[in-house]
């Protein structure tokens, strides 16, 4: 039987590996006031449409790889 302390570091590595990672981005004005309107229409934050069109975007590469 794993110690507490070997399955208290599991979880925690874990818990890392899911946390989302942060990223510096760079937008124009005039892109980041598009991107601004589009969430707003979908409901989303900015960082929220950010996210939504970049896991869109793999989901198609990956697709295009496939085929």
């Amino acid at each position: 039987m794993p110690k507490k302390e070997e399955v208290a570091g599991q979880e925690e590595r874990a818990a890392k590996e899911k946390a989302k990672k942060q990223v510096l981005l760079r937008l124009s004005p005039k892109l980041w006031n598009e991107l601004a309107d589009w969430a707003e229409d979908d409901f989303r934050s900015i960082n929220g449409q950010i996210e939504y069109l970049l896991t869109e975007c793999v989901k198609k590469r990956k697709n295009l790889k496939e085929k």
